[in-house]
């Protein structure tokens, strides 16, 4: 009884939401209403102390070099800091910002050439977290119920989302994540962000925080 328990537990577990700790979730909330994600994140006012970079970014990947310009200049108008102007990579084109609240959000496309209209729409919505060992984290989720999409050995992976959110959750190393956003690696406190479990808390081998959803 117990075994099958655990087997449907696992196999339902995917993230619910994406919860940013902010130190004043007001001004937090105008930013992301002008970033225009507002209604795929939560804000919860917190006083964690966190300093450098915090291991992770959330990614939106959007259809064109023109949609991510536009992303990136209402970001800047709403307060945010460029950390990488958007330009052209040999994987696409993209470029990374700094919510005023500390979060690092990378916008980016496969597209080197826009083949429609700018929008305000994005395709997908990644959390990439930084961690020390890929294969090591990849197993744990994979432990958790999680089906792994994409791997590239000890580099990066990625999971299938779950039906209960637009988020897809993807691995990295942590020190080419920072070199990736344009940041040092260093950082030393609270990650200042709690990933919605659809099954049960847990903290993951990187200290990242899952909570039940209610």
């Amino acid at each position: 009884m117990v075994m099958a328990t655990t087997a449907s537990t696992a196999a339902t577990t995917s993230i619910a939401s994406v919860t940013l700790e902010v130190a004043d979730p007001d001004a937090a909330r105008r930013f992301y209403t002008a970033f225009g994600v507002d209604g795929h994140i939560r804000l919860r006012a917190s006083q964690g102390h966190s300093t450098g970079f915090r291991g992770f970014t959330l990614a939106l990947t959007v259809s064109g070099p023109a949609t991510v310009d536009g992303f990136v200049t209402a970001a800047v108008e709403a307060g945010a800091t460029v950390l990488k102007p958007a330009a052209k990579s040999l994987w696409g084109y993209s470029g990374v910002v700094q919510a005023p609240d500390g979060t690092i959000w990378k916008i980016a496309t496969s597209a080197k050439k826009d083949t429609g209209p700018a929008t305000r729409e994005f395709d997908d919505l990644v959390l990439l977290l930084g961690v020390e060992d890929v294969k090591a984290t990849k197993q744990f989720y994979v432990g958790r119920g999680l089906t792994v999409a994409k791997s590239f050995g000890g580099k990066y992976a990625e999971f299938t989302p779950g039906t209960a959110s637009p988020v897809k959750l993807a691995l990295y190393k942590r020190r080419a994540l920072a070199k990736d956003l344009g940041v040092p690696v260093d950082g030393t406190g609270s990650h200042r962000i709690a990933l919605g479990s659809t099954t049960e808390t847990f903290t993951d081998p990187d200290g990242f925080a899952w909570e039940a959803a209610a």
